[in-house]
């Protein structure tokens, strides 16, 4: 569960959809008889079948987590985003009274369901080529599967076990101070414009976008 406050909650699934597609990694966690189990990895979503999709992505065949997880219970992936430190020196009320206090503003979107796992050399194949296909997509000259010898491709898919996430919920957090005065937020958005990190940059240009 996600302790997720009313004004920090993003509930429009064009909005948790795009950020998926922009974070791009995921941190999956599972339930395994000792506990949870996590892997870090791209999982790519797709909108089929409707109407929630799902997420796929795989993971090496030494990777314990596709052998020792409970798949009766549901899965998690979690997709992080810009995140950044907050200072109290940039509320107004710091001047005023100095009951002010540090926090972090961030983004993050949690998929949860059931997880599949495809042990099929042609399921997997169809998995790699899709995250290829959609990451090679920038490049000048975009990189493909079929470029590499196919027997030397065949012999790489028997090293890793594709996973597919039937999708049951989408919940997305973007605490972006939300809950302060304008003032306040306005002193948020030029403190971070002010620091030379992405992440700043990032939370700043989120919450002048209106907090999404």
């Amino acid at each position: 569960m996600l302790y997720n406050p009313p004004h920090f909650r993003e509930n429009d699934r064009t909005i948790l959809d795009a950020h998926i597609r922009q974070a791009a990694f995921a941190t999956l966690v599972t339930a395994g008889a000792e506990g949870p189990i996590v892997s870090h990895l791209p999982m790519l979503l797709l909108p089929d079948p409707a109407p929630d999709g799902v997420l796929i992505g795989h993971v090496a065949r030494a990777n314990p987590q596709w052998r020792q997880s409970d798949l009766d219970k549901q899965a998690l992936a979690i997709f992080g985003g810009p995140q950044a430190y907050i200072s109290p020196a940039w509320y107004p009320g710091k001047r005023e009274h100095g009951r002010v206090v540090p926090t972090w503003n961030y983004a993050v979107v949690h998929v949860t369901g059931r997880l599949v796992v495809l042990d099929d050399a042609d399921a997997v194949l169809d998995i790699v080529q899709r995250l290829t296909d959609t990451h090679e997509a920038t490049s000048a000259v975009p990189w493909k599967v079929s470029d590499a010898p196919a027997e030397f491709v065949r012999a790489q898919l028997k090293g890793i076990v594709g996973l597919r996430l039937e999708i049951a919920s989408v919940e997305g957090k973007m605490k972006l101070s939300q809950n302060r005065p304008a003032a306040d937020r306005e002193g948020v958005v030029a403190g971070l414009e002010g620091r030379a990190d992405a992440g700043s940059a990032a939370v700043a240009a989120m919450m002048r976008d209106g907090g999404s």
